[in-house]
């Protein structure tokens, strides 16, 4: 077990509120190896990292190979395309073979809920949430926390405003719990067929209506629209959902002036933010893509044993 108090990230509730810190912390030294001409560290170099994405993704198994390189270690991306699940081994099966082979980390997406704790169970190496289901996605709330607290310099006290699909969100399921632990103000807001029955339960009170307190949120955070994991239309269109949950001009200015605005990505231009909101507003959606890589890089380095007076410089 390193740094952290515990061999696992599988949900955001694996880490203290001071372990979350030492996180971010630890992120924001590796910042400035991310900003190098040789941006590669010797950390871990001899581990080898399985990135297992049974679950379509593209920027999130990027931030993640390239996080594992940067450290020097062995990265091996596993997909669903090439995967032996799809010729009848079952997922068990495929991590017991990749765990004879000697890893010391996999990182895992998948479409099922709790297949990352079920791995814990079948493999000595260090195992990273990678988004499972409508569970959690850990490391996308972490790299969050991180861009919130270098743009206003903390977290604890505020007003966070969590918008959209909450239901089907393992973004919100990792991101409102995380936020609340830290001190924040979390609101979930959206129609109520995309609500789920106590979003109190993660840390979150429930709003239905976008306009009622818009001008009190520090941080406007909309969620994708995900239209693969809706069992039946929860609302009459896009267009309608648009204009009742979208960040408009007539929104945006209506928001606070330091405010911002940030969305997991990718966008739905003209859902969730209309093209040209994108363009003027004060959003952070680049801030999370580069923080996505100095937050994974530290979530490796430590949950594999490493000091924050480790780091090379």
């Amino acid at each position: 077990m390193g740094v952290l108090g515990t061999k696992h990230l599988l949900n955001i509730e694996d880490l203290s509120a001071d372990e979350i810190y030492i996180v971010l912390d630890t992120a924001r030294s590796f910042e400035e190896i991310n900003t190098r001409t040789i941006k590669k560290l010797p950390t871990l170099r001899g581990r080898t990292i399985i990135n297992l994405f049974l679950e379509s993704s593209t920027r999130t198994r990027i931030s993640f190979e390239i996080a594992a390189k940067r450290l020097s270690a062995d990265s091996i991306n596993f997909s669903a395309d090439a995967s032996a699940t799809q010729k009848g081994e079952s997922l068990v099966d495929t991590v017991e073979t990749l765990d004879a082979m000697g890893l010391d980390m996999i990182v895992i997406r998948h479409s099922y809920a709790g297949s990352p704790h079920m791995l814990t169970q079948h493999t000595d190496a260090a195992i990273i949430n990678g988004g499972d289901g409508k569970h959690q996605h850990p490391t996308q709330a972490l790299l969050d926390m991180y861009t919130m607290r270098e743009h206003f310099g903390y977290i604890k006290g505020l007003n966070v405003a969590i918008v959209g699909d909450i239901s089907h969100s393992r973004v919100f399921g990792s991101l409102a719990p995380g936020l609340s632990l830290l001190g924040a103000n979390v609101t979930a807001i959206g129609p109520k067929t995309l609500m789920p029955a106590y979003p109190e339960a993660l840390g979150a009170k429930a709003l239905y209506s976008l306009d009622d307190e818009l001008e009190n949120y520090d941080v406007v955070y909309m969620l994708r629209i995900q239209q693969e994991r809706l069992e039946r239309s929860p609302f009459p269109s896009l267009r309608e959902y648009s204009s009742q949950y979208g960040i408009n001009l007539e929104r945006l200015a209506r928001m606070k002036d330091e405010a911002i605005i940030m969305h997991p990505g990718p966008v739905n231009r003209g859902v969730e933010l209309n093209s040209e909101t994108i363009d003027i507003a004060n959003n952070l959606l680049l801030d999370q893509v580069h923080a996505g890589v100095a937050v994974r890089m530290a979530l490796m380095y430590l949950l594999l044993g490493g000091d924050q007076d480790g780091i090379a410089a």
